[in-house]
């Protein structure tokens, strides 16, 4: 048997399996491009990417996560707030024992490390790097959490993520 040791590989997530908190959201198709778009409305809500990579309990196996790619569009007018940026590491328990959570540290791309920056009017690609790459192991979970403060007339969309790893099996 071979070994498998990738150092530039990604998955992508869409939108359909981005967790929205609030708002009416509508998938959208038109021109050959796929997103979810929010109707514009003076309220916050959260997203909640999921990171689904192969994961092992033996010691640098399975899928090191690199960095996170997300695009969004930020439309009409601007964004009141996009504040929070998480990148959450769940700990599934055993029987009996809640799972918990922590934060990664993380470092955002120059065009979106301020909250001025996330939140305009225009067309996204934000990075999320973790600042220490880390195999994900069999108990564990990754979420990029994402909180949105739109403004009266802001239309969001989300085009979807993408999980940038290593791969070695």
């Amino acid at each position: 048997m071979g070994y498998v040791h990738l150092t530039d590989i990604c998955q992508f997530i869409p939108p359909s399996a981005i967790l929205k908190s609030a708002g009416t959201w509508t998938p959208t198709v038109s021109s050959h491009f796929t997103r979810d778009v929010r109707t514009a409305a003076e309220a916050s809500f959260d997203m909640a990417i999921p990171i689904v990579l192969p994961g092992s309990n033996v010691a640098k196996q399975g899928a090191k996560l690199v960095s996170i790619d997300v695009w969004y569009i930020v439309a009409t007018a601007a964004a009141d707030d996009i504040g929070t940026v998480n990148l959450d590491k769940v700990t599934l328990a055993v029987d009996g024992t809640a799972p918990t959570g922590a934060a990664v540290d993380i470092t955002l791309d120059a065009d979106h490390d301020t909250t001025v920056k996330r939140k305009a009017a225009d067309e996204h690609k934000m990075t999320v790097t973790l600042d220490t790459p880390a195999f994900l192991e069999d108990d564990e979970a990754y979420w990029l959490h994402i909180a949105v403060d739109a403004a009266a007339t802001t239309v969001f969309s989300i085009v979807g993520a993408q999980a940038n790893f290593t791969l070695r099996l």
